[in-house]
């Protein structure tokens, strides 16, 4: 299933963390001498199911689309968040179809996060302008994740950059936004 922070199932087409709700037959019992990290790691995080440690959104004919790891993370003056948390927050907004974000330094925080959204059809007809929407973005995700998350700033697109396999290429909107080279890119999804 996909569920928010909380282990309430996201509605469809609504960002979130896999989880898993029954064991099945090959699940692993433990880790290596570690019965506590394993708790931690899989049990713990959302309380009364496997945590599997993707983010994704199901569609309304139930199929998963993955989106990345939850454990890529940004150091936002000092508070640890996933952009996949970041991404599942602004995913859950009602003007968002699909989000990617990467970390930006920031002066104060030492790094912020920059958001890369596709925007749904008829946005316009909630948001009189783009700047109500962006102020109405940087609410929810102070709402749902906390004050703490530093948006420098939203970048709208048509559509982000995925993998054969339906991943969003972060690495490509980092190196687009550093300048750097971009790295192999066979794995880039044709248009």
């Amino acid at each position: 299933d996909v569920v928010d922070r909380n282990g309430t199932p996201a509605g469809p087409d609504k960002g979130g963390f896999v989880v898993v709700r029954k064991p099945w037959p090959a699940m692993a019992r433990t880790l290596w001498k570690d019965d506590e990290g394993y708790r931690k790691a899989y049990w713990e995080k959302i309380p009364g199911v496997y945590f599997a440690g993707d983010v994704a959104r199901k569609d309304e004919d139930g199929y998963f689309w993955f989106q990345g790891r939850a454990d890529d993370v940004l150091n936002i003056g000092g508070h640890r968040i996933g952009p996949a948390e970041v991404e599942a927050a602004l995913t859950a907004h009602k003007a968002v179809v699909e989000a990617a974000v990467i970390g930006v330094p920031d002066p104060i925080k030492g790094e912020a996060a920059k958001c890369f959204v596709v925007r749904a059809e008829k946005w316009e007809e909630n948001y009189e302008t783009e700047d109500a929407l962006i102020k109405s973005l940087t609410t929810h995700v102070h709402r749902e994740l906390g004050p703490f998350v530093a948006v420098r700033s939203f970048a709208f697109r048509d559509k982000l950059p995925h993998t054969k396999s339906g991943k969003i290429m972060r690495r490509l909107l980092k190196a687009e936004e550093t300048g750097a080279a971009p790295g192999d890119v066979s794995s880039l999804e044709e248009e």
